[in-house]
């Protein structure tokens, strides 16, 4: 069944209201699912049938990212991400304090920490390391914000897992394609912050006054600390590697992170000796994700939408006749899908599921379309309506006048990943 273009983008265009609006995104992404293929022609039954083929589509996402919730609990709760960060800072002391606190949000979520809680994990320190060094609060976000957009999309948490089974690729290929970008971030992110350290409002005495100290004896140590993301990235890497030197066995054995990312979460907690909190750690991943499974399948409706119309083949053409590059076409809809949920997940969940399609269309290779899409979806994704914005305040102790400052430098660090994987791969084809 083919619905009609203008239905499908009606639907889209309503879900994205309601968002914006407060509805639950779910619920949003469903009713504008449902209004979209009635409009665009369909049947009760049609319908159904529409949303169904959406649902299974994004089931195999939806284990990946149960699977990562394990990964991400055993590093929250157990400690491990907090000694990261704090091994990060205490090595490259106060002199290179605004690196030091980028460097550290950028690994604690490039091991699969969700960012705002990279963010929540990292700001004690921040504005500790800022009021004693007279760094400003607006400095200290840009730093902790850019560091872990740099992070973010080399990780392999839920918008990864998303735009790597959006484009039908192996989540460690889109991590390795986004490593270039992220070091660009990163490098901006230190750039823009450093400029920024007398800009804004300083730190006070009142901003670390309610702060509980971490109790760092019962953290786990560097060694114990980084097993579970160095046997996590090492074992996702095996499937690339084995392609590339054409090593049989290891492309046999197929190690997909629904087995992979658990598996190191084990590993790590009982080196860490904490084997008997699993359960716990477990649940807490578990609580984490239940947010964006949901958003997923919400995402898989809207997809089915779309991509059971004829707007992909009628955007190729638009596209087409503007004379614009269709490689254009991937960078800006992440971008405006995550603008629009502000949130990089959904943005990517929504961009991959809506305009893959047409993205492949114009002829660009599935890795550098996913690459694009997912660096363009950390561009304006830290807008008020999501509750990254509102996460980030809180842990900063910023109002809302103080946080809304840092969108604009916020969005100069997600723009120069996103440009950089637009030149590298969508220009330069060098993958």
């Amino acid at each position: 069944m083919v619905i009609s273009w203008w239905g499908a983008l009606i639907g889209l265009a309503l879900a994205i209201y309601l968002i914006l609006k407060k509805l639950n995104p779910v619920y949003s992404l469903m009713l504008g699912a449902i209004i979209g293929a009635l409009l665009g022609g369909a049947s009760l039954t049609g319908t159904i049938d529409i949303l169904v083929k959406g649902e299974q589509s994004v089931m195999g996402t939806v284990l990946r990212v149960l699977a990562a919730g394990m990964l991400a609990g055993v590093m929250m709760e157990s400690g491990a991400a907090e000694t990261l960060a704090r091994t990060i800072v205490d090595k490259l002391g106060d002199r290179m304090a605004i690196l030091s606190l980028a460097l550290a949000t950028m690994v604690i979520t490039a091991v699969g920490v969700f960012i705002p809680v990279a963010v929540l994990i990292v700001a004690p320190i921040a504005l500790e390391v800022g009021r004693r060094m007279h760094i400003s609060k607006l400095a200290l976000l840009v730093a902790l914000s850019g560091g872990g957009k740099a992070g973010n999309i080399i990780s392999p948490n839920a918008n990864t897992i998303a735009v790597a089974k959006g484009f039908g690729l192996e989540l460690s290929q889109v991590m390795i394609a986004d490593f270039i970008p992220a070091v660009v971030a990163l490098i901006v992110t230190v750039i823009v912050a450093r400029l920024l350290v007398k800009k804004g409002d300083a730190v006070m005495e009142a901003d670390l006054g309610d702060m509980v100290d971490s109790d760092t004896g019962n953290l786990p140590t560097l060694g114990q600390a980084v097993v579970t993301p160095i046997l996590a990235i090492v074992l996702l890497l095996l499937n690339p590697i084995g392609q590339v030197a054409h090593l049989t066995l290891l492309t046999k054995v197929n190690l997909d992170a629904t087995y992979v990312l658990p598996f190191a979460a084990i590993v790590g907690a009982l080196v860490m000796k904490k084997g008997r909190e699993l359960r716990d750690y477990a649940r807490v991943g578990m609580t984490r994700m239940t947010d964006v499974v949901l958003i997923l399948i919400g995402a898989g409706a809207i997809g089915a939408t779309i991509t059971s119309s004829n707007l992909p083949q009628l955007l190729i053409k638009g596209v087409e006749a503007s004379h614009m590059p269709g490689v254009l076409l991937a960078p800006i809809s992440g971008i405006l899908m995550a603008a629009a949920t502000a949130s990089t997940s959904t943005g990517v969940i929504l961009a991959t599921d809506s305009f893959a399609k047409a993205i492949l269309g114009f002829g660009v290779a599935p890795l550098a379309a996913a690459a694009m899409v997912h660096t363009g979806a950390i561009v304006i994704d830290q807008l008020p309506q999501g509750n990254y914005f509102h996460v980030t305040a809180n842990a900063m102790h910023m109002d809302l006048r103080q946080r809304s400052q840092g969108i604009l430098y916020e969005a100069m660090v997600g723009g120069s990943a996103m440009l950089t994987a637009t030149i590298l791969y969508g220009f330069l084809h060098l993958i």
